[in-house]
């Protein structure tokens, strides 16, 4: 799948967004990405998935015993990701701001992961995902999203496979340029949420 049939894939579903966003990273943007609408539709996710999932295949090589996604952006992504790659799905969420698992989800020692998230920005969740899983026993063999906003920019410590890589600029809130700073931030990601 093309970046371009990516885009179009986020752009039908409503999910491409244009206005004045902070993203969970706390950076400002212009344009946001809402995977959770474009995965609300079940076969548009599963195509994209398919995609992705054809991908890793393809450059991580390696087997994969877990997909293991950080919520809230990375959960139904990861579920349909650990679905075309026939393996388990489980996830983590944060518990005092550490990513941790819950719900009786367990890493055997040694266990194969693939750390899956929705959209790559800075990579800090990716980070933090992936220090968690290990912490966990987990091997991560590597990571995969639908989008790396970065545009290849972003290190997680292992390789990142990506359906789409977009050069999307982000600002620091003290650093806005003049056409965003009349415009008032919503903040539509999960990151902080109580």
């Amino acid at each position: 799948m093309k970046e371009s049939q990516v885009l179009k894939e986020y752009e039908n579903a409503g999910a491409l967004l244009n206005g004045h966003f902070v993203l969970s990273s706390g950076l400002h943007s212009e344009m946001y990405l809402q995977s959770a609408r474009a995965m609300m539709d079940p076969k548009r996710g599963a195509k994209l998935c398919r995609a992705l999932a054809a991908k890793v295949n393809e450059e991580i090589k390696k087997d994969i015993d877990f997909v293991v996604s950080p919520a809230m952006g990375g959960v139904i992504v990861g579920y349909e990701m650990a679905r075309q790659l026939k393996v388990p799905s489980m996830f983590l969420e944060r518990v005092d701001g550490e990513f941790t698992l819950r719900r009786g989800f367990e890493i055997p020692k040694g266990a194969k992961c693939l750390m899956v998230e929705d959209i790559v920005t800075t990579g800090l969740s990716s980070r933090e995902a992936i220090a968690s899983i290990r912490a966990q026993g987990g091997v991560v063999v590597g990571g995969a999203c639908l989008i790396d906003r970065s545009g290849g920019k972003a290190k997680i410590g292992v390789k990142l496979v990506s359906l789409a890589s977009l050069n999307i600029k982000t600002y620091a809130a003290d650093k806005l340029p003049p056409h965003l700073q009349d415009i008032p931030a919503i903040k539509p990601g999960s990151r902080g949420l109580k």
